[in-house]
């Protein structure tokens, strides 16, 4: 089938590879012309492990190409996706969906008769309803179902969960456009992947639930880090012993400074502008997006802590700043709040991050960029480690020990065992232990 991706950023450039290497016939397209010249260049505007080589070799297959001309693009294809996004809105916090329905009006125009349109970006319920007015109002004579079909990546693995995910979910008022999606997900389903066809509305709020659930099952294990501290308990013993029920499950419950990245904070601030517009409250995501937001300035004072409560005239090393490893995404991440905080109490910040620091420069430039672990700790008073990148997992603490100027360990991720940390001579703070 021809399966056109309109936007080619995360979402778009992840789904429209995969959807190639099952055998599809896919158009990326992009109205950022540098973008989509990389792109033929192979160059990634994004890191995702594993992405260039799949492009590069659907490229080389034919089936894979990325253009600006939406018009020729779209002529012949089955199905139109729209990947644009949905960033958090300044002022009031909604979705800003002006993407989205500029690219639905775009559509409208160019695409043939009999054209499904879906809707990838993740967006607020009822939105699938103005972007089908969008259509029939620009496009009266044509038949164009449109068709929710939300994205369930995670950054950092997001080509095995398209291959391979725990489930299709396909909201559609139409059923000729149920068997388009159908067979685009052919492939998948003889892998016994389970596809849900639900109502347009329904497949809509699923996005939203599914992460503001994830969100709680994070912010719920932080806080119970906070209380292991104050009575002595270990939160990694704790969420065993609570991950073991199968009820709950063990995912999502890894202590650390907090979430960030491109879903989980504004999706959780987009759900609760549409509860409160439909007068329906879902206080449990208001606290939890409140929790979140108290949590990472918290932790900006607990390393001000583990160094005396005065950080003035000190350095501060931060190993990882994306919001998780195997990302260069720097959106919302947690150490963006500690960095902050410590260079208002009067901290200097070196940082080291695998693949972040070209993003993080840019959001954070008072922050002296290193070209490794231990470049970054080098006379620092306290090392901070921030995102549980593999490259940390297995340093030569004792080796860092004699580099640094202080002795001070925060371990936001829990990565070391406080024993091994004590042996190399540091002062050991870590989460919920």
């Amino acid at each position: 089938m021809k399966i056109v991706m309109i936007g080619s950023g995360y979402v778009g450039l992840v789904s429209g590879a995969c959807f190639a290497d099952f055998g599809h016939d896919v158009v990326c397209v992009d109205k950022d012309a540098a973008k989509i010249d990389a792109l033929k260049a192979n160059i990634m505007p994004i890191f995702e492990p594993g992405l260039d080589t799949l492009v590069r070799n659907n490229v080389a297959r034919g089936v894979l190409s990325f253009t600006t001309d939406l018009n020729e693009a779209v002529s012949g294809a089955d199905a139109i996706f729209i990947a644009v996004g949905t960033p958090s809105r300044r002022g009031d916090g909604h979705a800003d969906l002006s993407y989205v329905y500029a690219a639905a009006q775009e559509i409208a125009e160019a695409a043939d008769d009999h054209t499904v349109i879906v809707t990838k970006s993740t967006v607020p319920v009822g939105t699938g309803d103005e972007v089908e007015r969008i259509c029939r109002e620009t496009a009266p004579a044509k038949t164009l179902a449109v068709v929710s079909n939300p994205e369930f990546l995670r950054e950092g693995a997001a080509i095995d969960d398209f291959k391979r995910p725990d489930r299709i979910v396909v909201g559609s008022e139409d059923e000729w456009a149920q068997d388009v999606l159908r067979e685009i997900y052919r492939p998948l389903y003889l892998n016994e992947s389970p596809i849900l066809f639900t109502s347009r509305r329904t497949s809509e709020l699923i996005k939203y639930a599914a992460n503001a659930f994830l969100a709680t099952k994070i912010t719920f294990i932080n806080e119970m880090a906070d209380l292991c501290e104050k009575v002595g308990g270990n939160v990694q013993d704790v969420a065993r012993g609570i991950g073991l029920d199968k009820r709950i499950g063990p995912k999502f419950l890894n202590a650390g400074p907090g979430y960030g990245g491109s879903c989980f904070p504004k999706d959780t601030l987009a759900l609760l502008k549409t509860a409160q517009d439909h007068e329906s409250p879902v206080r449990i995501v208001e606290a939890v997006v409140n929790a979140n937001d108290l949590r990472k300035r918290a932790m900006g004072r607990k390393v001000i802590g583990a160094l005396g409560g005065d950080a003035r005239g000190k350095k501060v090393a931060i190993l990882g700043l994306t919001f998780k490893p195997n990302t260069d995404d720097m959106r919302d991440a947690p150490s963006i709040a500690v960095v902050q905080a410590l260079t208002d109490a009067g901290a200097t910040v070196s940082a080291y991050d695998p693949e972040g620091m070209e993003e993080a420069a840019k959001l954070l430039p008072d922050v002296l960029m290193a070209d490794g672990p231990y470049a970054a700790a080098e006379g620092a008073h306290a090392l901070v480690m921030m995102t549980e990148w593999d490259a940390f997992r297995a340093l030569d603490l004792t080796k860092m020990a004699d580099i640094m100027a202080g002795k001070a360990l925060i371990d936001l991720r829990n990565v070391y065992q406080p024993d091994d940390v004590a042996k190399a001579g540091f002062d050991y703070t870590s989460i919920g232990r």
